[in-house]
Parts: structure tokens; sequence; C-alpha cells
């Protein structure tokens, strides 16, 4: 254990200290299965307890750098509430600001630009109901126009009001977006988000008539899946993930 983590560990709370962990996990997660983008993209997890806190990447770190010390820990403003020498992505922050401030089950908040994920928000239809995966999705789904690289406050309330109660968005010409009540949920719905655009892209590339998966199954899929999960959701994959991880990468914990 070194001298950073030891610092940080012992001057937050054990629980903001486990959110830490499984946000730096997140983030090594995401670099494995190649969602990241370098530096520029962003996950962010809701710090226990009643300030409205959050923690999210210092900019300039890979993510299969960041650790649970290294976290930025911010308020709702972008101000800095736990010292650290790093920056934030001023656009992550207008965008996680804007969602964890209008939604209480915004635990975590990840958004990517992955290719696929680009290669089918670029598609005026967007996800179409192709595969199982896509059946995790298509319930929760919004869509957020693009305007261009998210700077702006004024955006916020368009974004709040895109997202509605959804659990996953696309952000048209941009990358793709979950919430999550946990980390865990908003990487596993990350997965089939994912998963289920790079399917899209192969099935399109095939040429042939695609066959749509019908309306009535795509209205049952959450039941469905919660009957899968056993009515867990992410958590059920979260710590299978985590001995992966451990395996490889345990670094994250520092």
């Amino acid at each position: 254990m070194d001298h950073c983590q030891l610092d940080v560990q012992r001057d937050v709370s054990a629980d903001e200290w486990q959110q830490r962990v499984d946000l730096a996990a997140c983030y090594r997660l995401v670099a494995r299965y190649g969602w990241d983008d370098l530096i520029f993209t962003h996950i962010s997890a809701r710090v226990p307890g009643p300030e409205h806190h959050f923690l999210i990447n210092p900019y300039g770190l890979m993510f299969d750098e960041i650790t649970a010390s290294s976290l930025v820990k911010v308020d709702l403003h972008g101000r800095k509430v736990f010292d650290s020498p790093f920056d934030i992505n001023p656009a992550g922050f207008v965008i996680h600001s804007a969602i964890h401030a209008a939604r209480e089950d915004a635990i975590c908040v990840l958004h990517v630009h992955s290719v696929n994920g680009v290669a089918v928000s670029a598609q005026q239809d967007g996800l179409l109901p192709l595969s199982q995966h896509s059946m995790a999705v298509l319930s929760s789904l919004a869509y957020h126009d693009y305007e261009g690289v998210a700077l702006d406050d004024d955006e916020k309330p368009r974004l709040v009001r895109d997202l509605g109660d959804k659990r996953f968005l696309m952000l048209r010409n941009h990358g793709l977006l979950t919430v999550g009540r946990s980390v865990a949920e908003a990487f596993v719905g990350m997965y089939f988000f994912e998963t289920s655009c790079m399917m899209q892209v192969r099935a399109q590339a095939g040429s042939g008539p695609l066959r749509r998966i019908p309306q009535h199954i795509v209205d049952d899929a959450p039941c469905q899946f919660a009957t899968v999960t056993r009515g867990a959701g992410g958590n059920l994959a979260w710590p299978a993930l985590l001995r992966k991880l451990e395996a490889g990468d345990p670094g994250y914990r520092r």
C-alpha cells in the first residue's frame, strides 16, 4: 500500500473508499474491453452521503492508469472538495453533473465513445431490435441530438429532458451513456449497449435483409432479464468481473 493510498483511504469514509475502488475497477474494465478513447471519456460515481459530491477521472490519465486514490471528488459546480493535483474534463463535468443533479438513482454515469456505439449513433434509426442483447437496452433507451462538445451549461436541461427516467442514452453522432444504481449496473448496462451496437454493425455489413425482433418480445424483455439475473441486474456479473480484473490488473485498488 503506497503513501498516496494511505492518505486518501485514511481521510475518507469506508463507503467512499469502496465506491472509489469500484469506480477505478470500472475504468480498468472499460479499458480492457476497448471502449476507452485515450483520455477523453468519463465515468462518475456519487459519493455516499448527504452531499451531492461525485468522483470522476483525473484528466490526463489513461483509463488503465486510474486508481481508487487518484479519482477526483467534486461538487455539482465542479469545485474540488478533496485535494487533488489533477483537473477534470470540462465536457465530462457538464454531462455528469447534469444527470447526477437531476436523477437520485444516478449513482453511476458511464459515457463512452466506442467505435460501434458512435457508428450506430450516426444512423438515422439508431439501435434496432436485431439481437437478444438489444432487448436489454431498447425498453429503456432515449436519444439526445448532437450539439457539439458538451461545454455549455445551456445544454443541461435538454440533456436531462431527453434522458428522462431511462437508463440508456444514445448521444447522436457522439456515443453511448448508461445510468446505474451502482457502478456494476452502469458497467454491465454498457456491455449490453455496446455489444448490441457491434452486433448491429456486423449484421448490416452482411448486406442481406435483417430480421427485426417483434415489438411484443421487446416489451416483455425487462421481465425476462429480471428472471435471468435473479433480480440482481448488473450486480450478478460484477464479482466475476472483479475476479477477472484481480487476476491480471489488481493495481486499481491503490
